[in-house]
Parts: structure tokens; C-alpha cells; sequence
């Protein structure tokens, strides 16, 4: 096992060591010579910092360092071997190394344009959390029923039929296209939250018992949701999810900020795709096999469940459905 992480740390930090080596000032006490190049205790500490903490653990303590000073000296001579034979001077070679250049420098970019100005704080992910506790309970289910439709026209229609008195399970078995719940009259059962799709569920769990929601959108089509049961779980503690609320918050800010930094930016480049061109290139670049027409797979309608709530749950599925 330990044998096999060595090697893929040898042949991804070869990947990295010939597109970034340049001669540099060496500082610190030499400890290996690999012809007239040195490798320094400088050398050592900076290249163990860039390893995942599993890998580091490795090299812990004196045997550990003199494997990892072994897999510098492999690493050297293979480099010393590859520029000997002139691969430097490859084509292929040269591409990645621009490639390389060309990623270094837009994570430079994006850590100070993007990460900087995405910071999270504690505080922040309090104050979310305090004005989002419902997200936040275990175990909160809900039951409700729905009824499908293809068009936003449609949904409208049926949604001012129902407000003027129809029946819910009449018209779900009528004009629902969600064969499942359907001849159930729309009933989806009781769902907790992370089984059904985001749009369906938010707007599910929002609404009051007895209430009406919608139209709402879906890869689907568009629902019209009722709730019919209410049962409210324990809420979590802030500190127990304050990490991954955290994590979240701060990846939505980035993607927020980088959504933002990017089409500022296309108004300063005048940017041109030609799309007959893609089109093009994607018939062209279609196998033989690959054109030939296949019949459609029917999807479920109903809003979708995470892969091990299916199999718990195989009682709410469409008929048919395996």
C-alpha cells in the first residue's frame, strides 16, 4: 500500500517538478546532491507542505524522512534523465507546461478576486441559521399531495379550479401525469427533507398545512403542491453544523462573486464563438454507433428521491418503475 501512494506521489509531483522547476537561490543545510543539483532541508519542508495530510503522515520521523528525501533524489535523477534526452524540447511537454502556467496564474487570480472578497465568518453563518432554523430540523417530514402538469398554462387552470372549490385526489387522477401518485389521488406520503428535488421541496415545506402551492417548476413539468400533515422534528444546534453551514454559505458566496467578477469582465473582451462551427465539430465528431436513434427512457414524474430513500421507500414509486 505504501509502496503504491510513494509512486503516485513520485509521478504526480514529476508532472508538477517539470512544469515549475526553474533555477532558483538555494537556502538551508544541503542534505542529498543528485549530480551538480542539491536538495536542501528548505527543499524538503516546502514540498511535504504541499501534500495531503494522509500522505505527509508517511514521512513522519526519521525513517519516514529518509523515504521521502529517497523519492526527491528519484525525482531529480528522472528529471536530470529527461532533460539529457532533450524531452524538454518536446512539443507535448511545452503545451502543459503553458497549461500549467496558464492555471497557477488564474488560481492567483480567483484567490484574490473571488476568495477574498467570499469569506464566510461565524457570525454570518449564525445570523443565517437564525433566520433559517426550519432548514435545520431533524427529522421534520411532511405529507402532501401533488399534481403534475406539462404546461405553466395548464397548472394555472387547474390551480384556480381547485381555489374554487375542486376536488384535490379528483383532479390529480384526472389530469396529473405522474402515474404514480396519481391514482392515489397526488398523495406523495410523508417525505423528510433531501428526498424530493429543491424547488418542489422548498416550496412544500413552506407552505401551511391544508395550503396550496404553486405552480412550481420542476425538471418535471409543474406542480401543484398540498400540504396535508405537518410533523416537526428537533432542531440541530448551531454548533453542530456550523462547519458545513459554513462550507455552504461560503460556496454560494463564491459562486455568487465569481458569477458577478466574470460577466463584468466579458464586457472588457470582445469575445466571439462561432456556433455553426460547434455544431460542426459535435456531427463530425459523432461515432457511428453513437448517432443511431434510441427510443427515450421514461423518467419518473415524480419529484425526484436521493438512491437509497428509493429502495426504503419503493412503495411510493410509479407502477413499473424497477
Amino acid at each position: 500500500m505504501k509502496k503504491a501512494v510513494l509512486l503516485v506521489f513520485l509521478m504526480a509531483s514529476l508532472v508538477l517538478f517539470g512544469c515549475a522547476k526553474q533555477k532558483e537561490a538555494k537556502s538551508g543545510i544541503v542534505i542529498a546532491k543528485v549530480g551538480s543539483e542539491t536538495i536542501t532541508q528548505d527543499d524538503i519542508t516546502r514540498e511535504l507542505k504541499t501534500l495531503p495530510e494522509q500522505i505527509q503522515g508517511i514521512f513522519k520521523g526519521p525513517e519516514g524522512t529518509a523515504k521521502f528525501v529517497d523519492e526527491l533524489v528519484k525525482r531529480e535523477i528522472l528529471y536530470q534523465e529527461a532533460k539529457k534526452k532533450g524531452l524538454e524540447n518536446n512539443a507535448d511537454y511545452k503545451k502543459k507546461v503553458e497549461d500549467f502556467k496558464k492555471i497557477t496564474i488564474i488560481s492567483a487570480l480567483l484567490e484574490k478576486e473571488v476568495e477574498e472578497k467570499a469569506k464566510v465568518t461565524e457570525e454570518d453563518a449564525k445570523n443565517y441559521y437564525e433566520k433559517h432554523k426550519d432548514e435545520f430540523v431533524a427529522n421534520s417530514q411532511i405529507r402532501a399531495s401533488h399534481i403534475l402538469v406539462k404546461t405553466e398554462d395548464e397548472a394555472k387552470k387547474v390551480f384556480e379550479e381547485l381555489k374554487k372549490g375542486g376536488n384535490f385526489a379528483k383532479l390529480a387522477k384526472a389530469k396529473s401525469i405522474d402515474p404514480g401518485s396519481a391514482k392515489n389521488g397526488g398523495d406523495l406520503g410523508l417525505f423528510s427533507r433531501g428526498q424530493m428535488v429543491p424547488e418542489f421541496e422548498n416550496a412544500a415545506f413552506s407552505a401551511k398545512t391544508g395550503e396550496l402551492a404553486g405552480p412550481v417548476k420542476t425538471q418535471f413539468g409543474y406542480h401543484i403542491i398540498k400540504v396535508i400533515e405537518k410533523k416537526e422534528g428537533t432542531p440541530v444546534e448551531f454548533d453542530k453544523i456550523k462547519k458545513l453551514l459554513t462550507q455552504r454559505l461560503t460556496g454560494e458566496k463564491q459562486k455568487e462573486v465569481f458569477d458577478s467578477y466574470i460577466n463584468n469582465l466579458r464586457s472588457s473582451y470582445k469575445v466571439e464563438v462561432d456556433k455553426a462551427a460547434i455544431a460542426k465539430i459535435t456531427t463530425e465528431g459523432s461515432s457511428q454507433k453513437g448517432s443511431t436513434e434510441e427510443k427515450p427512457v421514461q423518467k419518473d414524474t415524480k419529484p425526484e428521491q436521493k438512491p437509497e430513500e428509493k429502495k426504503a421507500d419503493e412503495k411510493k414509486q410509479p407502477e413499473g418503475k424497477k
